[in-house]
């Protein structure tokens, strides 16, 4: 049995074996890499997927590409008997990403979300505390220009642009579309004040001292890396940060004494009067709909994947964040994870990227007008892309 794993230091082997091991001879999992930018995953997979291949059996999908997999009736849907093992416990973004028209078509293994990561004594030399309910992005800005700062975030034009874009609107009380199940109808909604807010935020960045001269290339390794130098200062990425720099420390990669001055806190405000919206990411797995195995092993396979014993396996073993809220509060969890119980709360708290079975035409239409984001303009740049995603989904443009 085929399982199309995204790339990691070995940790979804290490669980393929295991379960491979447990089944006793009745299935074993063999698993094949692919791409590790989601846009090519989802493009390997679709191609494969409109072909009816029979070899494709378990797939791991990124949370946004599942409704478009699923309304072209590429994946297995699971039985209602099913459903109730994959979701009890299981962060309700991770649910609502799995599941199209009222059906779960994915298994939640992973879930992720970002957090804010900050120098101690940066936010001690700017007179900030990025943990009290007023800190803004705007804040977080002037700080680092007061500090002669970085501040680190996705700005290359890529799906963690669109991350970020959809944060910000979502933060700011918005949506990037809604009434999804209307298809090419769906109504898009970036042209509002949420929208201008996003667009003012990116621009003030963008356009300010606190920018990386690369902004418009960084993607999370880059934006990382600006939190090492001299320049040090704040920065927005997933959880993985906390091992890796603990990693490049140990390797002398970076000075052993960062681990130590980073601090963290839930992902910046847009306002100081609404709770911020955290980025929902992760990886769910799908039953191919042409698979040999979709009736039974691969069902078998998927709930020994996304178990709880290997969720919390596969967080200690790649620092990628479980999918089920129970396990931060594992000892072993706590340990490696001083920051779990922040991790768990922003997951807990995320909005998903719109939902739609034409998220990658809407994604890469709003990067296009968004980037890059030193061109951002709050007057222009909201309603710009909202006419180019209508355009788009009704076949009037092509990307």
């Amino acid at each position: 049995m085929a399982w199309y794993i995204n790339p990691d230091n070995g940790g979804q082997q290490s669980i393929a074996d295991s379960c491979t091991k447990a089944a006793g001879g009745k299935y074993r999992i063999k698993t094949s890499l692919l791409p590790s930018d989601a846009t090519q995953q989802r493009e390997q997979l679709v191609r494969r997927l409109a072909a009816k291949d029979s070899g494709l059996d378990l797939m791991s999908l990124d949370p946004v590409f599942v409704a478009e997999a699923a309304n072209a009736g590429f994946l297995e849907p699971f039985s209602d008997q099913d459903k109730g093992t994959f979701t009890q416990g299981v962060f309700p973004a991770a649910v609502e990403s799995s599941t199209w028209d009222g059906k779960l078509y994915a298994a939640p293994f992973w879930a992720n979300t970002q957090l804010l990561w900050y120098r101690k004594s940066v936010a001690q030399k700017a007179g900030v505390d990025p943990t009290q309910p007023d800190f803004t992005w705007d804040k977080m800005i002037d700080a680092a220009v007061k500090t002669g700062t970085k501040v680190g975030v996705q700005g290359n034009r890529y799906e963690g642009y669109m991350v970020l874009i959809s944060a910000l609107i979502s933060s700011a009380g918005g949506r990037v579309l809604s009434e999804a199940d209307k298809g090419e109808d769906a109504k898009i909604e970036l042209d509002s004040p949420a929208g201008k807010q996003a667009a003012t935020i990116i621009a003030k960045l963008a356009r300010s001292k606190a920018a990386s001269p690369t902004i418009s290339t960084d993607t999370e390794e880059e934006s990382r890396s600006t939190i090492n130098g001299k320049n040090g200062g704040f920065l927005v990425n997933w959880p993985y940060v906390w091992a890796a720099e603990n990693g490049d420390a140990k390797d002398g990669v970076i000075d052993k004494g960062i681990p130590a001055d980073l601090g963290w806190a839930r992902y910046p405000k847009v306002s100081p009067d609404k709770e911020s919206k955290p980025p929902f990411g992760g990886i769910e797995l799908g039953v191919g709909a042409y698979g040999k195995h979709k009736k039974g092993f691969a069902v078998d396979a998927a709930k020994c994947i996304t178990s709880p014993e290997n969720m919390k396996k596969y967080m200690l073993a790649e620092g990628n964040p479980a999918a089920r809220a129970e396990i931060y509060d594992d000892p072993e969890i706590k340990k490696q994870f001083p920051m779990a119980a922040l991790i768990r709360d922003s997951i807990n708290a995320a909005e998903p990227r719109p939902i739609t079975p034409y998220y990658g035409d809407v994604s890469a239409a709003v990067q296009s007008r968004w980037h890059a984001p030193a061109t951002v303009n709050p007057e222009s740049t909201p309603r710009k892309s909202s006419e180019f995603v209508r355009q788009v989904l009704q076949g009037q443009a092509l990307l």
